[in-house]
């Protein structure tokens, strides 16, 4: 899967298909198990009356087989794929989204869509040009925020969310301010969370 601020190697087709729904989030199974989406990436599914956003919190690979798990072979990856390439066909990879947004009749609106994806629903990336006007406002942090309990760590995930924003080039020093102002307000001005988490946020403000 590309990054989303590359646009010379940007693929825009669905590479996913939903298989579960809900109005919160949804799942996907990548159709190709070695290539999953970017963790904190923005992806779009496409639906007769709106676009829904959703943001990929969680990724995962396993078995497409209920009675069998993969075993370790002790061999690289690529000695695998020349000696058992059979193995692979069995492997599938799933994602888990937050709905965070969709867009309708041209305008994107930050709260839940009024219906989830449709089950099978197609799944891409949200090309450059739409996730920057996705992000130009910071409305669906609150969303973000209010479905914590959702997810394994909101942290981390609003952390991937801001190194997707630097391969986007809109990482400017007033969008972490605003982006800081409102992680404050949502987490009840917690300033002990609030510094540990601006010294993993330096190091993404050099060049």
């Amino acid at each position: 899967m590309t990054h989303l601020g590359n646009k010379a190697s940007f693929d825009p087709h669905p590479h996913a298909e939903v298989i579960e729904s809900s109005l919160y989030g949804f799942l996907a199974q990548s159709w190709r198990w070695d290539q999953p989406p970017t963790f904190g990436s923005l992806v779009t599914v496409e639906g007769k009356k709106r676009t829904i956003f959703g943001i990929v919190q969680q990724i995962q690979t396993g078995s497409s087989d209920s009675q069998r798990q993969a075993f370790a072979y002790q061999k690289t990856h690529e000695e695998l794929l020349r000696e058992q390439p059979q193995i692979f066909e069995l492997l599938k990879t799933s994602f888990s989204c937050l709905t965070l947004g969709y867009q309708e009749k041209g305008r994107i609106t930050y709260q839940l869509a009024p219906e989830p994806p449709l089950i099978h629903s197609f799944v891409g990336p949200a090309s450059p040009e739409l996730a920057r006007q996705f992000f130009a406002h910071e409305s669906y942090l609150h969303l973000l925020f209010g479905q914590a309990g959702q997810m394994g760590n909101l942290d981390e995930l609003l952390l991937a969310i801001m190194v997707q924003h630097k391969q986007l080039g809109i990482l400017s020093p007033e969008r972490i301010n605003k982006i800081m102002q409102i992680f404050s307000v949502l987490t009840a001005n917690d300033y002990r969370r609030l510094k540990l988490f601006l010294q993993r946020v330096e190091p993404l403000c050099n060049p």
